[in-house]
């Protein structure tokens, strides 16, 4: 596995506290402010990339988290600051799992200042280029992170990483075939708020 994808990986395993909206500054911008706000981003690094504009925990609506079965009150912080490039991240986990009727898939968003392009030439490894509502992405299923399907969503900072984990309630879990079974539709939901 690459840097990338060690870092990736890295920053599913680094976990903050809880989400709160006191964390991150809102500024005013220009003579809108009655209306649009930019939020200064909570990590900055020194390596001339573009600031993460896009931020996990704090864009996108809570209700839409909640209606697709995550628990938006419990997600919680997961960022990466790497001096050459930054991850912001934010972990769900998802419903109640309740065997023969509910499955249930954890799920982790990061927001990058690297590239897609970076990315799928770093670890290439199950990739299928593909577009989310018209934006450039990929669907990665990699056989060597089992039960887990992601999406990379190209934007202008960098990239924006879905990684879901599916929970099965039998031993061994679906075929790969199955990692990502109706996640394109959550990750259309989620591409509207992803800001670039």
């Amino acid at each position: 596995m690459g840097r990338w994808g060690i870092v990736a990986l890295a920053a599913l395993a680094v976990m903050g506290t809880a989400c709160s909206p006191g964390s991150a500054d809102d500024v005013a911008v220009g003579d809108e402010a009655a209306t649009t706000t930019t939020r200064t981003p909570r990590i900055t690094d020194d390596s001339g990339r573009p600031p993460v504009t896009f931020d996990p925990c704090y864009d996108i609506p809570d209700d839409v988290m909640n209606a697709a079965g995550y628990d938006a009150a419990k997600k919680e912080v997961a960022d990466m600051p790497m001096g050459t490039y930054t991850y912001l991240g934010c972990r769900y986990k998802g419903t109640v799992k309740i065997p023969g009727v509910l499955a249930r898939y954890d799920l982790t968003l990061l927001s990058g200042n690297v590239s897609l392009d970076e990315q799928l030439a770093e670890n290439p490894t199950g990739a299928t280029p593909t577009t989310i509502n018209g934006r450039p992405a990929a669907m990665r299923v990699d056989p060597d992170r089992s039960l887990t399907c992601s999406y990379l969503l190209q934007t202008s900072f960098g990239v924006v990483i879905l990684n879901r984990l599916y929970h099965p309630d039998y031993p061994g879990g679906p075929p790969i075939e199955e990692w990502c079974t109706d996640f394109e539709e959550l990750v259309s939901s989620i591409e509207p708020y992803v800001t670039d």
